[in-house]
């Protein structure tokens, strides 16, 4: 293993967990991410509770997500997280259209969460976590994490299990309620289980990320690489000729 090969030991703890902290909110869409994927199902939600109409309710929706893609856009802003938003809206709205059940308007989001749930498992299972694939970007680390940073894919298997078994348990409170309680029941239920259950895997995520070692920068090691070997083709090419 040589030097590049072994992660840096020059950052404190402190700029680590800063880093983490940084790229966590970046990956996931700090405080305004969550307010995107809140709102339009509280309106859903509080629209059918006062007046039991699908139509409006569903239109409403669908409108608050789209007016805050254009917000994201007119400000320059990363649009990811809301037009997410807008496409997992307009999936419930059609579903619950072609239903005419207003549960179904939750029924693709329960169906995401499952099958994200299953993934956060099943990757790391097979030794490649995906939460390491989704932050490693972010960190600058790409996929080197997984053979030369072994206590960083440690970690990010912790990780992934805990998002695994978060997503789990809420699926498997919010299933029984899709066949069992009515419509704002499961409304009013899924939208105190938005934000609770986030947090609390980001913050087991920012634990076991700020134990584990600093990523390496591979962007800054091929950078090093380039100007190296700039700096020998200049130094061939001021040889003289024999």
């Amino acid at each position: 293993m040589t030097s590049l090969d072994k992660p840096t030991e020059e950052t404190s703890a402190d700029d680590a967990r800063a880093v983490t902290e940084a790229a966590l909110f970046e990956a996931f869409g700090g405080v305004r991410g969550m307010v995107e994927t809140v709102v339009p199902g509280l309106l859903f939600v509080t629209i059918y509770t006062i007046n039991k109409d699908l139509h409006l309710s569903a239109i409403a929706a669908l409108a608050v997500s789209l007016v805050l893609v254009v917000v994201r856009l007119v400000r320059k802003d990363t649009v990811k997280h809301a037009f997410s938003g807008v496409f997992g809206v307009a999936f419930g709205v059609v579903f619950a259209m072609m239903t005419g059940n207003a549960k179904d308007f939750y029924l693709p989001g329960m169906l995401y969460t499952l099958g994200l749930g299953l993934a956060y498992i099943v990757t790391t299972l097979c030794g490649v976590p995906l939460i390491g694939l989704i932050l490693g970007p972010v960190f600058k680390e790409n996929l080197s994490w997984r053979t030369r940073n072994p206590g960083r894919k440690k970690a990010y298997a912790k990780a992934s299990y805990a998002w695994g078994a978060i997503l789990l348990a809420k699926c498997a409170i919010l299933f029984p309620l899709y066949w069992w309680a009515d419509t704002t029941q499961l409304g009013w239920v899924l939208i105190a289980l938005k934000i609770p259950p986030f947090l609390f895997a980001v913050w087991l995520t920012w634990v076991f990320l700020a134990k584990a070692p600093a990523p390496i920068d591979v962007f800054a090691e091929m950078e090093a690489e380039e100007k190296a070997a700039e700096e020998r083709e200049r130094e061939a090419a001021a040889r003289p000729a024999e």
